[in-house]
């Protein structure tokens, strides 16, 4: 039995396989694209306790401040001053010579 790449989407995209482990059938999933169902429910990566979040708060205000602090010349772009070349001024030179 061969299985394609496009059946095996739609497998998984119709609910949980239970051939196959979890872990298997996440790296499938990522493999393939296919998505979760609608009706799956959502896993809860990680409980924080209120110590982690208001630590977490702190860091995430800390570091708007910092962005505001950083200064805007890196957005906008600047004028550069050119350094003076001989070339350069030798050219202007026999310009204004010739007016």
């Amino acid at each position: 039995m061969v299985i394609t790449e496009s059946g095996a989407q739609a497998a998984l995209r119709r609910g949980s396989v239970s051939v196959l482990e979890a872990e298997e059938e996440k790296v499938m999933r990522m493999r393939l694209g296919a998505t979760l169902p609608l009706s799956a429910r959502l896993e809860r990566i990680a409980t924080a306790s209120d110590a982690e979040i208001e630590i977490l708060s702190y860091e995430i205000e800390a570091f708007l401040r910092m962005k505001e602090r950083e200064p805007r010349t890196a957005q906008a772009p600047c004028a550069t001053v050119a350094a003076p070349s001989r070339v350069k001024e030798k050219i202007l030179r026999a310009l204004r010579r010739k007016q």
